[in-house]
């Protein structure tokens, strides 16, 4: 263990109160001057204590995040910096690192969880800050930056910028990113203002708070000029901005001419920059006045620093080199490694440059065998090796744009294309596959690399790929985007960039494959994806890369695996095959969870509208399909056509039983949807989010202990499972969930009168639904998973038909054919039912059309 150690301090964290009352922090609500920030980060600085430990911080863009950077910088606590919306990879950090303190912004507060009052570990005196590298969030390998570091990269960027305490910066990228933490650091160093918004570019609301603040720049990516362009920046009237700087990537040489030429007539600069996380964030920036002739270049050394080209034998260009009071210590892969001191004293960048004769660097390429597409490294030669397990021989060239694969011999480059984006976690719209005859070689006989790039569309070589538009492909198509996807599962045309999954109308049937589309898309699925806008979820496409064992496995959703499950233990188990009951009741808590889902967002009309046509989509398919099943057999009546058996049906349990789980699932959301329709109940689920359901369990709890009778003969009383599935889907922290656990194991045993098979079958799906967010599925199984969990409700209807055709012959046999006659009639009425939105869509525009002509 360490003892208080003197330690070097980051001056511009600690004279904060040295600005006085000049606005340090500016939001759509407060404004905090820089007295008041000092004083909040005195007093958790005082918290955190004296003695240095280290400190790990799920940081967002707000103000107590702000203040438990600051201080830890002040306190000498090294700090491990996290983005906030990363659970997964703080979770690993922390195993990995065991850090003393965690600190998380939880509903506007800093929540603390101290987790000794010393400290485990040695921590160098020159430590202060452990960031990770893009392309290894969550990775144990982090960047050892010293106090030195951070203030001399934070004066040179405020020297080159002439930051003054005028200047006012918008938070337009995360803190925990290099980039937009050195945003903060040279602004605070200046006595400057920094305008804390979490709010997209393309949201009004930013820009409203941009000019309301007076703000003077922001920072920018690449993919930042693309929605800079939606939204129609050129026009805007931006009275005080002062310069837009752009790193994080290679801006295309015609964009930066263009946004050069945008700045000089409208009053504002561009600055180019280059830099990485090694180096503290900046190296080199490109002069404002050098971006027209010269845009393809990184420029010059950031003040105090310096580039040098080391020659590479065997290549044209050497590799930059830098040197600089920013260059980090070096890396950390294990908690000994912070006790370390310097190991690195000058950053190889990896980067084959020139030096122009007009003295500003340009890069050429890499050393290795990488590029970094949308954030993300991309190892070429990983490229090439996942296609030869598959029996492809392959060559992969990139860009910062794009990857282009050319594949030797005659194969399905789209399908390729799907396996590949799936098992590098790239957008789709980032790879290009060719087929060729033979892979173009040099007279050496190696690989011709440049050829390969040059199979590329001009897109992708300079501009990056471009955006799909919605009429110009159909379904199967082209790329993949959010909104493709959308339109595709959804069956929907009118789609815009503010709708979500849950607004399109999306239910838990359309979910499923959604979901699986939008995490090969995305290389992750976010939380709650299903209520956030398409543009958000376009903007996260790529960030966050795929693990290794994302190779072997694919994450699913555990509502998904329990469905797919389900439906194959339910069919085996009537068929005779195997013995697993219990699964249909899992189910019903996955409907409830599921309903919470994606039926209770929007206002009280449209979620009505959104319940009775999801309602409608399990029984409408139902009653068709048990309509054709009584005229071919006598097993069923009208009542179950109706879906009615389990009221007026016959007391004895005989076939027209069959379908109970559709008959209450149907009540259930009847009956559901009727009580929110009510503005009283209304209020009370939207204010109440968890306590509703769970006083709706309370009430359902009576019919489970025979104190009220529901009238309903057959089937055992489920309204609490559902309601159970619905409060699951409400829980927020561990505490809840525990609660709802705790709730689960006291009300399921007794359900099934002494058979603990299905008690504790039941108890494990719901405990699994709550504690466990994926299930990591072999990638062989995962498409099966998937057709299996979205069929699973036509295949519950029409296995009663299809086994007893085949069980005699074969008990397995009479499985399979069953799952996949669900799986050809879920197709068959999502085909239809898609089909009858587009009509009735359709004649809704063209009523539209001829109102509007005749007013």
């Amino acid at each position: 263990m360490t003892t208080q150690l003197d330690f070097a301090r980051v001056p511009f964290a600690a004279d904060l109160a040295g600005h006085g009352d000049r606005p340090a922090i500016l939001t759509d609500n407060f404004t905090l001057t820089y007295r008041e920030l000092a004083g909040r980060v005195d007093a958790l600085a005082l918290r955190l204590g004296t003695q240095r430990r280290l400190v790990a911080l799920a940081a967002a863009n707000d103000v107590d995040s702000l203040v438990a950077y600051l201080a830890a910088l002040v306190g000498g606590h090294p700090l491990i910096l996290l983005p906030e919306d990363k659970p997964a990879a703080l979770e690993s950090l922390v195993a990995a690192y065991d850090p003393d303190v965690v600190l998380r912004s939880v509903n506007g507060q800093t929540l603390f969880e101290e987790r000794r009052a010393g400290t485990a570990h040695e921590l160098h005196p020159d430590l202060a800050l452990l960031l990770s590298t893009s392309g290894s969030t969550g990775s144990p390998k982090l960047v050892r930056l010293s106090a030195t570091n951070l203030q001399a990269n934070a004066e040179s960027i405020a020297e080159y910028l002439s930051i003054g305490p005028d200047d006012r910066a918008a938070t337009t990228l995360p803190m925990s990113y290099c980039y937009g933490l050195s945003v903060i650091n040279s602004h605070l160093l200046r006595g400057a203002g920094l305008v804390l918004t979490d709010l997209s570019v393309v949201d009004p609301c930013f820009w409203e708070l941009f000019r309301t603040a007076g703000t003077t720049s922001f920072a920018a990516v690449p993919y930042t000029f693309e929605l800079l362009e939606r939204v129609g920046f050129a026009g805007m009237d931006l009275p005080r901005l002062r310069y837009v700087t752009q790193a994080g990537g290679r801006l295309a040489p015609e964009r930066v001419q263009g946004y050069a030429e945008l700045g000089r007539r409208k009053g504002w600069e561009l600055f180019v920059m280059y830099g990485q996380t090694e180096a503290t964030a900046r190296m080199a920036y490109l002069p404002p006045g050098l971006a027209a002739e010269h845009p393809g270049a990184i420029g010059i050394p950031v003040p105090g620093g310096a580039f040098r080209i080391e020659p590479v034998p065997g290549l044209e260009h050497g590799e930059l080199v830098y040197t600089g009071p920013n260059v980090m210590l070096g890396y950390a892969e294990t908690p000994e490694d912070l006790g370390a001191g310097r190991t690195v004293h000058e950053l190889r960048t990896g980067d084959l440059a020139r030096k122009h004769p007009a003295g500003v660097y340009e890069v050429v390429g890499r050393r290795s065998r990488f590029v970094k597409i949308v954030g993300l490294r991309v190892d070429l030669g990983q490229v090439e090796r996942i296609l030869a397990d598959l029996g492809v021989e392959a060559a992969s060239a990139g860009t910062d744009h794009g990857l282009v694969v050319a594949v030797e011999g005659s194969h399905d480059t789209q399908l390729l294309a799907k396996v590949l984006a799936q098992g590098i976690g790239l957008p789709r719209a980032a790879l290009e596959l060719h087929a060729v005859e033979h892979l173009p070689r040099l007279a050496t006989g190696k690989v011709d690399y440049p050829a390969v790039l040059a199979l590329s569309t001009p897109a992708l070589s300079h501009t990056g790929p471009a955006r799909q538009q919605p009429s110009a492909a159909g379904p199967g198509n082209g790329p993949d985007t959010v909104e493709r996807i959308f339109r595709d599962t959804l069956e929907r045309t009118d789609i815009g960039d503010g709708d979500t999954f849950v607004s399109l109308g999306g239910d838990s049937l359309s979910y499923v494959a959604t979901s699986v589309r939008l995490e090969q898309l995305l290389g992750h699925l976010p939380a709650n994806w299903h209520v956030t806008p398409i543009r958000d979820l376009e903007q996260s496409a790529g960030k966050k890369p795929a693990r290794k064992m994302r190779r072997f496995f694919a994450p699913l959703e555990t509502s998904i695996v329990l469905r797919a499950v389900a439906i194959v233990l339910i069919v085996g188990t009537h068929v005779g095959l195997m013995k697993w009951p219990g699964m249909a009741h899992v189910l019903m808590a996955v409907a409830g969870y599921n309903f919470a889902r994606f039926q209770l967002s929007g206002e009280r009309v449209p979620r009505f509208r959104r319940q009775l046509s999801s309602l409608a989509r399990v029984a409408v398919p139902s009653m068709a399909f048990i309509g054709v099943a009584y005229l071919l057999t006598d097993r069923y009546t009208l009542a179950n056509i109706l879906l009615l058996n389990s009221i007026v049906g016959p007391e004895a349990v005989t076939t027209q039983w069959h379908f109970w789980f559709i008959e209450v699932l149907v009540y259930i959301l009847l009956g559901m949807t009727a009580l929110l329709a009510i503005p009283w109940a209304d209020r009370a689920e939207r204010r109440f989010q968890l306590l509703f359901p769970l006083a709706l369990t309370g009430l359902a709890l009576l019919s489970r202990y025979d104190i009220v009778d529901p009238g309903i003969p057959h089937p055992s009383p489920t309204l609490w499972l559902f309601a159970l599935g619905w409060a699951i889907a409400r829980t927020r922290t561990w505490v809840q969930r525990c609660a709802v656990s705790v709730l689960a194991m006291l009300t399921v045993p007794g359900y099934f009168f002494g058979d603990t098979h299905r008690e504790l079958t039941l108890v494990a799906g719901i405990l699994l639904l709550t504690w466990l967010p994926v299930i990591p599925v072999p990638r062989g199984l995962q498409r099966i998973t998937v057709l299996l969990a979205s069929a699973s409700l036509y295949a519950y209807l029409v296995h009663w038909l299809v086994y007893p055709v085949l069980v005699a012959f074969s008990p397995a046999l009479a499985v399979v054919a069953s799952l996949a006659a669900g799986v050809a009639y879920w197709a068959l009425c999502t085909r239809v039912m898609g089909l009858l939105s587009r009509s009735s869509w359709a004649s809704l525009r063209r009523r539209f059309s001829r109102s509007a002509a005749r007013s």
